[in-house]
């Protein structure tokens, strides 16, 4: 079986947007401080702002975005009439309130994913952007990413043909558990350990995941079944550490979705099997592995050849002739920026154009009710089904 590496047409110069845009940044935890380093590599962006209600989280982020106004209140960054656009990435249950504030002060909003922790939030806030004449792009990352595109465009193509199973995981090992000496601070910093306000791994992790296979499938799961345990960190939390989910589709296709905090091994990856192919995703790079029986593309004859355990691996670059006439095949493997880049720059992009979002609010309210779902599934043991009037907004 022959493994071929998707790899886009990319250029490696830094990333510029055609007018510029002032951002505010609020929440400035791990994803926060990623996306001001993100922002910072995107020309024609000025971080005008940023807030969170921990002074030493926001003099941290002050060291990262010199120049922008620090604020404690989130309010002061939606009353700031210099900023065009805000992101948000604050715990997940607070993003219902900021994300209609902000939108009630016309600014446009690249919301974290999941969405919100309930299903009645995310609803609330897919109403509110397709109400509103502003941009609100969710924080899933796959649909901006060059080479799932590239990917999508193969999968939806003879290349794979007929689907014959899917499943994805994600493995990393950590604690989601942030010690404080303050008992009151601890409990904010944990939120995702608390069963009232966490979504689980099926809704943190899962929700990005879950979007992929919507976008190339076109259509939602109809039940999902799961199980999880606490099999590393036993602490006395309430939250699974590992997670077992199966989500079922009407036409019987089915998702295997596994994640866990005990073990890293893996990473983060999405893999489709078709009768003509597999494809698996790892965000920064993507391959297919051909089936001996598979019609030849053309293309093949291109390929830069590699071994894959017992398997022939053939990287698939485009632009792979002009490449190695230069020497310079292997440089075309992986992304040169980060799937977070990449969606930034799209967000930026609809702002500063007037154009849709890439993600839409929709897109973001489904994969993020599939995750809460998937979440109660686990928690409960049980299947649910999932109405498809929970799809609309």
């Amino acid at each position: 079986m022959a493994a071929v590496s998707l790899v886009p047409t990319l250029g490696f110069a830094g990333m510029k947007l055609s007018a510029p845009v002032s951002v505010g940044v609020i929440g400035l935890g791990r994803q926060g401080r990623a996306i001001i380093a993100e922002l910072g590599g995107i020309e024609g962006v000025q971080i005008g702002a940023i807030c969170d209600t921990d002074e030493r989280r926001l003099r941290a982020g002050e060291r990262r975005a010199r120049g922008a106004k620090t604020h404690l209140d989130a309010g002061l960054v939606l009353d700031d009439p210099s900023i065009d656009a805000v992101c948000i990435a604050t715990p997940t249950h607070q993003h219902r309130e900021l994300a209609e504030a902000t939108l009630a002060a016309g600014k446009h909003v690249y919301l974290e994913a999941p969405m919100a922790h309930t299903i009645e939030d995310c609803q609330a806030i897919a109403r509110a952007a397709r109400d509103s004449d502003l941009i609100l792009q969710p924080g899933v990352h796959a649909r901006s990413d060059p080479v799932y595109q590239l990917a999508r465009s193969f999968f939806r193509s003879d290349a794979v043909r007929d689907l014959v199973a899917m499943s994805a995981a994600r493995a990393r090992k950590t604690t989601w558990r942030t010690p404080s000496t303050d008992p009151q601070r601890e409990k904010e910093l944990n939120w995702r350990l608390d069963p009232a306000l966490s979504t689980g791994l099926a809704g943190e992790w899962g929700t990005h995941q879950f979007e992929v296979f919507h976008w190339y499938l076109d259509r939602f799961p109809v039940s999902v079944s799961g199980y999880g345990d606490v099999r590393l960190h036993k602490d006395g939390r309430e939250i699974a550490d590992t997670i077992s989910c199966a989500l079922e589709f009407e036409d019987g296709a089915r998702l295997d979705y596994n994640a866990t905090l005990a073990n890293s091994y893996g990473g983060m990856h999405e893999l489709f099997r078709g009768t003509n192919a597999a494809i698996k995703l790892a965000w920064s790079h993507g391959w297919m592995f051909k089936e001996a029986d598979a019609p030849t593309q053309g293309w093949e004859v291109y390929a830069n050849r590699q071994q894959f355990h017992n398997d022939e691996g053939i990287t698939l670059i485009a632009g792979a002739t002009k490449l190695a006439e230069q020497g310079k095949l292997k440089e075309g493997v992986g992304l040169p920026y980060t799937p977070l880049r990449y969606a930034l720059q799209d967000f930026l992009k609809s702002v500063g154009e007037g154009t849709p979002a890439v993600t839409s609010a929709e897109d973001g309210m489904r994969a993020t009710i599939v995750g809460i779902l998937t979440d109660k599934a686990v928690r409960e043991k049980t299947t649910i089904s999932i109405d498809p009037e929970l799809m609309r907004a």
